[in-house]
């Protein structure tokens, strides 16, 4: 007589940790003069939207390590091993609460590689906030800020969202305060630009000031307070645009089609080459959109909404 068989077991997978963090426009950028440092001065005001990336950290056994993959918009150029900014997220958060590294990190893009927009950023504030929900951390918000900070001042951007100020190296944040919703056109371009070599065509042909007076931005933030999107189209403001420009001249057609549109502002996001187009409306921003496909204007384009949140649990 054949024995019955033992009832399977389902063995649960390994615990995970899904967290978005948004990209984001520089509604103004100003760059002071290089510093003996290495580094520039900076006031900029960030808005994030509605473009994000998802980080998904899985638990893997001890001693693993960090390993990471990606998935999504121009993945195939994302690196993924130390150099990545998630995978440094990672090993910088376990050194600051005394465990080993080890993790497993899946990352999705939505936003563009090297455009201006802190995708990859993006992708390191999430993997703080994911890190730490896996490993059970606890460590403040205000501890991932600095942290974040000590990576780069979009990093700690990712992680509070919104809308807000941006002083020192950008890093210094302080949320302005933002009435309604905002929309967004970015034409996005398939081949990137380097910021450290949009900093040296700045220094190298424009330089800056100093110092940087935060009340140059007055109009810009009365504009964010009334939710006045045609206000807040006229004053906006990157010093890193010229740069950008001479390194890519044919990002001037791409802000005239925006323009010929009606766009209410045209800019060249942070060290580009995305432009971002703030519309009327979402239908508005269909039609600067649907201008630069026809006009080949760009590679891809993409519409959203502002501001949006910062790096967030959403499935656990």
């Amino acid at each position: 007589m054949t024995p019955p068989r033992p009832p399977s077991i389902a063995l649960a997978p390994p615990p995970s940790v899904r967290v978005r963090a948004p990209g984001k426009v520089n509604l103004s950028l100003r760059v002071g003069a290089l510093q003996d440092d290495g580094y520039h001065p900076l006031v900029t005001i960030f808005q994030a939207v509605g473009l994000s990336e998802d980080v998904v950290a899985h638990q893997v056994p001890p001693g693993s390590g960090v390993s990471l993959s990606v998935t999504g918009l121009q993945a195939d150029v994302v690196p993924t091993d130390e150099t990545n900014l998630a995978w440094r997220a990672a090993v910088a958060l376990a050194e600051h609460v005394g465990v080993d590294p080890d993790v497993r990190l899946e990352i999705h893009k939505e936003v563009p590689v090297a455009g201006g927009m802190a995708g990859g950023s993006a992708d390191a504030a999430a993997a703080l906030v994911a890190c730490d929900a896996l490993w059970d951390a606890g460590v403040p918000r205000a501890d991932l800020v600095r942290l974040a900070a000590g990576l780069g001042a979009d990093v700690a951007f990712g992680l509070v969202g919104h809308t807000a100020v941006g002083t020192g190296r950008g890093d210094v944040l302080t949320p302005a305060m933002t009435r309604g919703e905002f929309h967004w056109v970015f034409a996005v371009q398939a081949e990137g630009l380097s910021t450290p070599e949009v900093y040296r065509t700045f220094d190298e042909t424009v330089g800056g000031p100093a110092e940087l007076d935060l009340a140059d931005d007055t109009a810009l933030m009365q504009a964010l307070r009334a939710g006045d999107a045609v206000g807040l189209g006229q004053v906006l403001r990157n010093d890193l645009q010229g740069p950008a420009l001479a390194l890519r001249p044919e990002l001037q057609r791409t802000i005239n089609v925006a323009t010929e549109a009606g766009a209410l502002g045209a800019i060249v996001s942070g060290s580009g080459p995305t432009v971002a187009a703030l519309a009327r409306s979402r239908q508005h921003a269909l039609a600067i959109a649907a201008s630069w496909t026809a006009n080949d204007a760009c590679d891809t384009v993409w519409c959203t909404t502002a501001p949006a949140a910062g790096a967030r649990v959403v499935a656990h």
